[in-house]
């Protein structure tokens, strides 16, 4: 070939390159952009169900964990009663002149009190004079008071309890008005 060939030959490659690129990107190049798109949506997708699946776990390991916590809620609401029933016969007790003959009595109350304190039970402390707060006592009648014991606590009627975190029941108070 000779060196005017050789220089058609490159004048018509660089023509051919020009319609080329007025005609727009080529075949190739428009497969790799689509791939490059689709790629990118498919990583999107990939990183958002992996926070959605972390989200989950984490949800569920603290609902978890908080089922075991009040697992046994309903047993422990039932027994209320009978600690409250354990308080008053303990009242009656002290008046009692024999209290030594009730001391196996006491020792069941102890016991009761202290399994049902390791499963998480407590009370919810409330004495007369405190302030009343509706978010945590139950107030079952206002009776006229001073101006000092004015929404105040007058007296408990009926103790409160929480498992953990959450009041099982409210204290029942008297408050002043």
């Amino acid at each position: 070939m000779s060196t005017s060939e050789e220089s058609k030959d490159k004048s018509k490659k660089a023509a051919q390159k020009k319609v080329a690129s007025k005609k727009g990107p080529s075949k190739e190049a428009k497969e790799l952009t689509s791939i490059k798109e689709s790629f990118e949506l498919e990583k999107d997708k990939y990183l958002r169900l992996f926070a959605e699946f972390e989200n989950f776990k984490k949800r569920t390991s603290k609902e978890r964990i908080e089922l075991f916590k009040t697992a046994g809620q309903d047993v422990i609401v039932d027994l209320l009663p009978v600690l409250d029933d354990f308080e008053r016969a303990l009242k009656e007790v002290e008046k009692s002149e024999n209290r030594t003959e009730f001391d196996g009595f006491k020792l069941i109350s102890n016991k009761l009190r202290e399994s049902l304190k390791s499963k998480g039970l407590d009370f919810v402390v409330v004495e007369a004079g405190d302030a009343f707060d509706s978010e945590i006592h139950e107030a079952i009648t206002q009776i006229p008071a001073g101006d000092d014991q004015k929404g105040n606590v007058i007296d408990v009627i009926e103790k409160g309890y929480m498992l953990g975190d959450k009041i099982l029941r409210y204290p029942k108070v008297v408050v002043g008005q």
